[in-house]
């Protein structure tokens, strides 16, 4: 029997792991749904480099790619090695202008290698760095999400957003973002789907946005 299916890879954000969609639920008579996971880098590798590996978990054909804030960027780098038929990113950007200031500012000082992220075991911090928010309410749901505390992955996550350069942007591309993103400003995004109230961790609070746009949004 053909399996006829849209199949629909996601990459979560920065040190999270695929708990971050298990609230996206796409008609399963259309879609087939893939969760991607970060590894730990090899020393000096790329975010090209990384990219060509992670593609080799993809099994499929003219697939979707959905990634998530860092995950986002990542995905498209993945995309100049597999034939996609749409590349989305959630709480991303798309282009090194669209950086806030200060990861730009960072990337001329090299601040950001000074920041303590010896202490990513504390989920505060962490959440702090890939979420742009303060979790103490919600702390137990945050240690859920955000496994991935390996300190060289975490310092080479920060340098590859600070001094990414996209090289090659998909035709097939879809920006949603937040109205309320703390960590990459809407002000600063072009041509992109809004999401009014939306923060940088809409995909696990505002799964019924994703649920209900999502199918349109992959098939038109």
């Amino acid at each position: 029997m053909i399996d006829n299916r849209i199949h629909v890879y996601f990459m979560p954000g920065m040190a999270a792991n695929p708990s971050i969609f298990k609230h996206i639920k796409l008609p399963e008579d259309q879609f087939k749904q893939h969760l991607l996971s970060w590894f730990v880098p090899e020393k000096n590798m790329t975010l090209s480099e990384y990219a060509l590996k992670m593609a080799k978990s993809i099994n499929h054909e003219n697939i979707v790619l959905v990634g998530v804030s860092f995950g986002g960027m990542l995905v498209q780098e993945m995309a100049r090695h597999v034939k996609t038929r749409k590349v989305i990113v959630v709480s991303s950007v798309k282009l090194a202008s669209e950086l806030p200031k200060r990861m730009l500012f960072a990337k001329y000082t090299k601040i950001h290698k000074l920041l303590p992220t010896g202490l990513v075991n504390n989920v505060e911090l962490l959440a702090k760095y890939a979420f742009g928010e303060t979790v103490h309410k919600r702390l137990e749901l945050y240690e859920e999400y955000l496994s991935v505390k390996d300190k060289y992955y975490i310092d080479w996550s920060i340098d590859q957003i600070v001094n990414w350069k996209p090289s090659y942007c998909p035709e097939c591309l879809v920006h949603i973002h937040g109205e309320k993103d703390a960590i990459f400003p809407i002000e600063n995004i072009k041509d992109c789907i809004p999401v009014r109230n939306g923060t940088h961790t809409m995909i696990i609070h505002r799964a019924k946005w994703f649920n209900e746009h999502l199918p349109a949004i992959i098939l038109e």
